[in-house]
């Protein structure tokens, strides 16, 4: 049996609830020891492109050829918080207030919400849905997943050629051995999150 794709049905049955304004919500950067935390919220104001799905099932080239089809298909908002904001409230918190800012920055307010995962923001005012994996099966999460990771994925190439040596244009920041091996040769940047247990204990032996 051929696997689902991504599809409007959740979309569809918010519509079919009176809303006219729904917006899909995904973030990046959760689990990554440097770099900011990038929320996108997309609403479909056209046809999805052909082969839309989960960013993570996605080659980094087939999610950079999406990118200005999506633009020109989607009302876009984006959001980020920093490492500053990441280590003050905590990578839950800065999460949410990345995609606050990603909704606030949509050209129309959204009047229903799809939101990746099962986690709601508190600043959630709206109707709204909740959905685990929900890149995988409504295209306007599928679209802001794509978006959001392009986005911070670009982010942290920029970083790279600032802090060459920790692979970060291939990593994105993630606790990989190329990572750790720059953390060893180099040290923590103003870059890294300083509240991360393996950045955290780095510092704790170099203090």
């Amino acid at each position: 049996m051929p696997a689902l794709l991504p599809n409007l049905s959740y979309e569809d049955a918010a519509r079919a609830g009176g809303a006219r304004v729904i917006a899909g919500i995904d973030e990046v950067g959760r689990g990554p020891w440097a770099g900011p935390v990038v929320a996108c919220a997309a609403r479909l104001i056209g046809p999805a492109p052909e082969g839309l799905h989960d960013s993570k099932k996605l080659t980094a080239a087939r999610r950079a050829a999406l990118v200005p089809r999506l633009m020109a298909c989607c009302e876009v908002g984006f959001g980020a918080a920093d490492v500053a904001e990441i280590d003050r409230l905590n990578i839950r918190q800065a999460t949410h207030l990345a995609m606050r800012r990603a909704v606030a920055a949509l050209p129309q307010r959204p009047d229903f919400l799809l939101i990746d995962g099962n986690d709601r923001p508190t600043w959630v005012d709206c109707p709204h849905r909740t959905i685990i994996g929900g890149d995988a099966v409504s295209l306007s999460i599928a679209a802001a997943s794509v978006l959001a990771k392009t986005r911070r994925d670009q982010g942290m190439v920029a970083l790279a050629q600032q802090h060459p040596g920790y692979g970060w244009e291939r990593n994105a920041g993630y606790g990989t051995k190329a990572h750790q091996d720059g953390l060893r040769n180099f040290g923590v940047t103003q870059h890294h999150r300083r509240s991360f247990a393996p950045i955290r204990k780095i510092l704790c032996r170099e203090g």
